[in-house]
């Protein structure tokens, strides 16, 4: 049985994410106090389910978001557990909030809406550095969400790891979600190429460009020597999700193409499970 706790801030995209899991053929409950869900995980009508995505949030309660890490690591003696933590740019959440109308669970009359969000992240703060997989959806639509659950979480039983190389430019802030994060502005730019200026590091103008550099060539062969080294200690460890962001610039050059190689050497190793994610493109 795989089990999913979907989880985070309001207005992150909880409701999305369970219903993308239930789409994939997961079980789905949503608002379950954490403290009844070894209760539920033994009923008739769960025990025939292969796949179960529970949400919990803030709704349960403070008491219930305390004692999260104990129920939580009680429960992976038993069962396989993934928790996914959904979170947001404030200004996102906020913006998000004020077009839905909605009410922040924490809400009150003495109580401005950023206030409850800043609340919240900081409630949820035991629970997020407790989850296996972060997804932030400040840049995400709901289809690109749907997407990214689907290759994270959906293909798991068939891999040791899933891990998703990243690409991003400098300029529009650094991703949240990233566990190796590499800056690679140092190197020879396409963008001062006039006639590669309008391309990508996916085309093979560029790529070309790009494949006579020594300097990019040796920070690929070091990236990879790198990463061929540690992954395998991260399997050890029971990691399952794991993400490399690569950085320049403007995220449509240098930093795509060093994560098109690294995905391209590493999709041949059968125990990883590889997404590729050009943020700015």
């Amino acid at each position: 049985m795989h089990i999913v706790i979907v989880t985070g801030l309001s207005g992150a995209g909880k409701s999305q994410a369970l219903h993308t899991l239930e789409d994939q053929g997961y079980y789905c409950v949503d608002n379950l106090p954490i403290e009844l869900l070894d209760s539920l995980l033994k009923t008739e009508r769960i025990l025939k389910q292969d796949k179960i995505a529970i949400g919990i949030d803030v709704r349960c309660g403070t008491k219930c978001i305390n004692n999260f890490p104990t129920f939580l690591q009680k429960l992976k003696e038993k069962y396989k557990i993934d928790t996914l933590y959904l979170h947001a740019n404030k200004n996102i959440l906020l913006k998000r909030y004020d077009e839905t109308r909605r009410r922040h669970p924490l809400s009150t009359p003495k109580q401005t809406l950023q206030q409850a969000i800043t609340q919240e992240d900081k409630l949820l703060q035991p629970i997020r550095e407790k989850s296996d997989l972060q997804i932030d959806t400040s840049v995400m639509d709901i289809y690109e969400l749907a997407s990214h659950i689907k290759t994270r979480l959906c293909i798991m039983s068939d891999f040791q790891l899933s891990l998703n190389f990243q690409s991003f430019g400098f300029k529009y802030g650094t991703p949240s979600d990233s566990d190796f994060l590499f800056d690679v502005r140092c190197l020879p730019n396409p963008y001062w190429e006039p006639s590669l200026r309008q391309h990508t590091g996916k085309e093979d103008i560029v790529k070309a460009w790009l494949d006579k550099q020594e300097l990019v060539q040796e920070m690929k062969n070091n990236l990879i020597n790198f990463l061929k080294k540690w992954i395998p200690y991260f399997i050890e460890n029971q990691r399952a999700y794991l993400t490399v962001s690569i950085g320049c610039t403007g995220g449509h050059h240098r930093s795509v193409y060093l994560i098109e190689k690294l995905a391209e050497h590493f999709q041949q190793q059968s125990m990883s499970a590889i997404i590729v994610t050009h943020r700015e493109l």
